[in-house]
């Protein structure tokens, strides 16, 4: 594999998501080191065009979706992880992702 293998900060995430869901979430959520998480989330049931939306479009519907899924925690470190820059991964926008970096541009 790639890498080092990089974990996100709980109490960074924890101010992007709704109130109490973050604990359970880490407590209910293994999160695979390989890309099996993918088969079990539940945007590979749904499809891409909720997480992958038109610019300017709402990520509203994706993000409930999110919230629902046990692998999210996995999804966010993957993208964390491949610097994914479109689309809502692990309940989080593009711009969510670049500001819990620290690296918001512009």
């Amino acid at each position: 594999m790639g890498g080092p293998v990089r974990h996100v900060d709980v109490l960074l995430i924890e101010r992007f998501s709704p109130r109490g869901t973050i604990l359970c979430m880490l407590n209910d959520t293994i999160t695979p080191l390989d890309s099996a998480w993918q088969d079990r989330a539940l945007c590979a049931q749904t499809g891409a065009d909720f997480f992958f939306p038109d610019p300017g479009s709402s990520v509203r519907e994706a993000k409930r979706i999110c919230g629902m899924c046990e692998m999210r925690s996995a999804c966010l470190d993957y993208a964390l992880a491949n610097d994914e820059r479109f689309g809502v991964w692990g309940g989080l926008s593009e711009k969510e992702r670049l500001r819990l970096r620290g690296t918001e541009e512009g």
